[in-house]
């Protein structure tokens, strides 16, 4: 009797050509694993477009794209009535949001007279104070014809129109989107 070491011996497997060129194919079409991602679902095509469809359609979709109210916007439009209100001609609201790097918006406004530039530039400082809204800074020269109020998220420009016609602060601007108020 033969004795069995009690080891198994393993039969090498051969493969054949066929088969290790369509395992190559296999690898070359499975997309690899990211390392720590799990692996995201596709859809198929029709799937999207129904998906797209149903979105597009729901009145809960409609309903999340109402404007967000801009507190800026409001105080501004708040001072562009204020201004209204003491005979300021030719007033516009440019929004410069991502086009200066200094402000969000330019109010820009014309005064018909030295004191009638003095009293407008009054009346902007005293509604910001009332809004609770701090002024950085003044900019008045008596004989430049122009007035810069800065409020941090907003600047109101106010000139004389000669000088407005001067300076031609809107063509710098033109670019900016123009708000009604």
């Amino acid at each position: 009797m033969e004795k069995s070491s009690g080891k198994k011996t393993a039969a090498k497997k051969t493969n054949s050509p066929k088969t290790a060129a369509k395992k190559t194919a296999a690898k070359k079409n499975t997309p690899k694993k990211a390392v720590g991602k799990k692996p995201i679902p596709q859809k198929s095509a029709a799937k999207k477009s129904a998906a797209k469809s149903a979105c597009k359609a729901s009145p809960e979709r409609k309903a999340s794209k109402k404007k967000v109210s801009d507190p800026t916007l409001d105080t501004v439009k708040k001072c562009c009535s204020a201004l209204d209100d003491k005979k300021a001609d030719n007033m516009k609201i440019l929004d410069v949001r991502g086009k200066s790097p200094i402000t969000n918006y330019f109010i820009i406004a014309t005064a018909t007279s030295e004191p009638h530039l003095r009293a407008l530039a009054g009346e902007l400082e005293k509604t910001l104070k009332e809004l609770g809204v701090k002024s950085v800074g003044r900019d008045y020269n008596t004989a430049s014809g122009w007035v810069v109020v800065d409020a941090f998220d907003f600047m109101a420009h106010i000139f004389l129109p000669e000088q407005r016609g001067m300076y031609g602060i809107e063509s710098l601007w033109k670019d900016a989107e123009e708000i009604s108020f």
